[in-house]
């Protein structure tokens, strides 16, 4: 819980615990202020709303997932790193936070104000961090971007389809084959080096 007045990041760090373990469901403004230890006029403050509370949530989970990628991406292959990453962001604790980004990023393509700024770099961002591990794999610029856009698009859509479906097996089976599919695309590597 945070303190009654709080911090705007310890109030995050607070909701996104939160949202991590209940969802939002149709929790007002105030009742998810209650569960945070705080009043709704300091959320209000700090987010503006509830939806810019929630869109404060998905992006900060998102930054985290993308400073994951980046160091797997460091330490391993490619390949390896989006196999592990899949791993992580597949990962039934983070359903709660994966069906708010879904839920989000569907106001903000319906226009909603409140939602839109979740758009901002919501592809860009993503294409940047999975592009940089392809170029240092000997991937020309242009391909590497146009590939990780379509990671960022496979990913997402067996995501969004392993959050409706539940078939962990088909959703994964597909991912392997992603994977596989992507692997062959990359520059082969000498070993001796």
């Amino acid at each position: 819980m945070a303190e009654a007045g709080g911090g705007k990041e310890r109030l995050l760090r607070a909701a996104i615990d939160y949202v991590a373990a209940n969802g939002v469901g149709e929790r007002s403004l105030r009742q998810i202020a209650t569960a945070l230890g705080t009043s709704h006029r300091m959320l209000i403050y700090h987010f503006g709303s509830k939806e810019g509370l929630l869109v404060e949530v998905a992006r900060t989970v998102e930054q985290r997932q993308r400073e994951l990628l980046a160091e797997l991406a460091a330490a391993d292959d490619p390949v390896e790193a989006g196999r592990r990453f899949w791993t992580r962001v597949s990962d039934p604790a983070l359903w709660p936070n994966e069906r708010l980004f879904f839920e989000l990023y569907g106001r903000a393509l319906q226009g909603d104000p409140a939602a839109l700024p979740l758009l901002d770099g919501v592809v860009d961002t993503w294409v940047e961090a999975l592009a940089a591990p392809m170029e240092r794999a000997g991937v020309a610029p242009g391909i590497a971007r146009s590939q990780a856009r379509l990671g960022v698009a496979v990913g997402r859509g067996l995501l969004l389809d392993l959050l409706a479906t539940g078939d962990r097996a088909a959703v994964d089976a597909a991912m392997d084959r992603f994977v596989a599919m992507f692997a062959a695309t990359l520059p082969a590597t000498d070993p001796s080096h």
